[in-house]
């Protein structure tokens, strides 16, 4: 099959953040959420957020896809103002989010739909093509509750990259498998970005994922969100999570993550 991003292929995009704050209302009050944060993500690179839970990198992804506007500061995507949710801008979640009455095949069609410029024809070999990119070829016709958890998360991958997005936001899609199962998609989301070369921007609070998907990982603190410090990861890939010089980068990114939450409990 021939790859179906000829039919609508764009290039990488790049992102600019610049000066982000988000404040929530609460029945408590108002809450901050970031504050003040600026960030360049190069077309086609891969960006690991990392931090404490309820340091703010979920609701960044959400201002990245369009999902909320910021209380200050602005967004650009290939040049262009962050205003509304894009296909250009696809997210995928802890949870698969697929629906249980569609088989496999059609769920990846379903993001298809309304993408114009294919016929129906063209939408199910796109479907096909990254439903074989993530090794569930044999599994097109099966329905939802007769996948692992692992096959469900690799469904949902081929829906995200099947409207062939400029940019994928992955919110901890791999919290909920089992060990052997996340190093499986570790393997396979390094292949396929290093195929398609989409940006992609992962948020995570696991050190050593970071450290085996991420080009950069950005550590935030606590609360407001604040980028406190970047870890540029030169390893080859494929990249092995269990492999020696990968452990050294993820103690030395979490001996920095526990200093920075210590100057942090110590108001300093």
């Amino acid at each position: 099959m021939s790859n179906p991003a000829e039919f609508t292929d764009l290039p990488p995009t790049h992102l600019a953040i610049d000066q982000v704050t988000q404040w929530f209302e609460t029945g408590h009050g108002r809450v901050q959420a970031l504050d003040r944060v600026s960030l360049q993500v190069a077309s086609g690179e891969f960006v690991c957020l990392l931090g404490p839970s309820g340091c703010g990198k979920s609701t960044l992804l959400n201002l990245i896809a369009g999902l909320e506007m910021p209380s200050a500061g602005t967004l650009m995507a290939g040049g262009q103002p962050i205003r509304a949710p894009s296909r250009e801008r696809m997210m995928m979640f802890q949870e698969s989010a697929l629906f249980p009455w569609l088989d496999v095949l059609s769920n990846v069609m379903f993001g298809l739909k309304h993408k114009p410029g294919l016929t129906s024809a063209e939408r199910r070999e796109v479907a096909e093509y990254y439903l074989k990119l993530v090794g569930l070829e044999k599994f097109m016709y099966a329905y939802i509750h007769e996948l692992s958890g692992g096959m469900k998360q690799r469904v949902a991958l081929a829906r995200a990259l099947a409207p062939n997005p400029r940019v994928l936001l992955m919110d901890e899609p791999f919290a909920a498998l089992d060990a052997l199962t996340r190093e499986q998609l570790y393997g396979d989301l390094q292949r396929i970005w290093l195929q398609r070369k989409v940006t992609i921007v992962f948020v995570t609070h696991n050190v050593r994922e970071a450290a085996c998907l991420g080009d950069r990982v950005l550590l935030f603190s606590s609360h407001p969100g604040r980028i406190r410090e970047e870890f540029q990861i030169k390893l080859p890939r494929p990249r092995d999570i269990n492999s020696v010089p990968l452990a050294a980068y993820a103690t030395d990114i979490m001996s920095a993550l526990k200093g920075h939450l210590s100057q942090e409990e110590a108001g300093t």
